[in-house]
């Protein structure tokens, strides 16, 4: 009797000490690695490489942008970028305002502002565009964070419609 009381209280030690133990706190580490990701997902619009923006995408990401439907698949994205990226006068710049991860730890989004200059493909003069943006993350089995949703609302309003000659 003894030695199943013994390990009775072994078992419940061991259950309680599993219950209690607190898993670690990867906030702050959470954060910093959104915010280097931004930085360097920057530096890949400055450079125009399409496979490197697009790596910032999880496979089943969604970007949704003002005047055009929502691109679905990293590949979709990538495609959805390749005429901007060939535009000379690009620059696009984003910074986040507002970064939170959920205590979970797998998800997080960020929140700020952006600024954009491309070449308008009718006119062929340079569009100067700002607006917001709200990035849903989600965490990779590997660490890393992947943008899962991403959506821009451009600040500048839409260029008036062409008279219509009735």
């Amino acid at each position: 009797m003894k030695p199943l009381a013994t390990l009775c209280a072994i078992t419940t030690m061991a259950f309680t000490m599993t219950a209690c133990k607190q898993t670690a706190d990867t906030h702050d580490a959470d954060v910093k690695a959104i915010q280097d990701d931004e930085a360097r997902w920057n530096q890949d619009y400055a450079a125009k490489d399409s496979d490197k923006i697009a790596a910032h995408y999880a496979d089943d990401a969604v970007l949704i942008v003002p005047g055009a439907p929502p691109a679905s698949g990293k590949e979709a994205i990538r495609t959805a970028f390749k005429p901007l990226l060939a535009d000379p006068a690009l620059s696009l710049k984003f910074h986040a305002s507002e970064i939170e991860v959920a205590k979970s730890g797998d998800v997080a989004y960020t929140q700020g502002t952006y600024t954009l200059t491309l070449t308008d493909p009718q006119t062929r003069q340079l569009v100067n565009d700002q607006g917001s943006y709200v990035i849903t993350y989600r965490k990779q089995p590997d660490g890393t964070w992947k943008a899962v949703v991403d959506i821009v609302t451009s600040e500048v309003p839409p260029p008036a419609s062409p008279p219509s000659h009735k």
